[in-house]
């Protein structure tokens, strides 16, 4: 498996039932693929159809308590990391205008975070996450 300077990482908050984790999981993904440099090129079958490309590199995924969220979202903030959060009241709104308006409406230091993702230079990421484990 080839080696990477970069890392793609996504914590989750362990109290989440694992539908939440999932969809927490997926929407974070999607944040840190908005930088295209990160995908690969388009798939396809044996057929020729053709399917969307994804993440040229892994994506490792932790789990950890609410304060270590807190922690963690500070560290990606003081290394200015790509960061993309999702909060409690996101599961309580139906659309991205709401989304955005329920996070805009708490200061960073307050967010009730139940996932963060980043990207950023390996050893960067594993200070970040430092003290999570990985999800099981």
């Amino acid at each position: 498996m080839p080696e990477f300077d970069t890392k793609i990482a996504v914590l989750l908050r362990e109290d989440l039932e694992p539908w939440q984790r999932l969809n927490v999981c997926a929407f974070l993904s999607s944040g840190i693929a908005a930088n295209a440099e990160l995908l690969g090129e388009p798939y396809a079958d044996a057929d020729g159809t053709r399917y969307l490309p994804m993440f040229r590199q892994p994506v490792l995924v932790f789990e950890g308590d609410k304060e270590l969220m807190g922690t963690a979202h500070a560290r990606a903030m003081r290394r200015g990391l790509p960061t993309a959060v999702f909060t409690a009241e996101l599961f309580h709104t139906g659309n991205d205008t709401d989304n955005r308006a329920a996070v805009a409406a708490v200061p960073g230091g307050e967010l009730d975070l139940v996932g963060l993702a980043v990207h950023g230079p390996r050893n960067g990421v594993d200070k970040v996450f430092k003290g999570a484990r990985l999800h099981r």
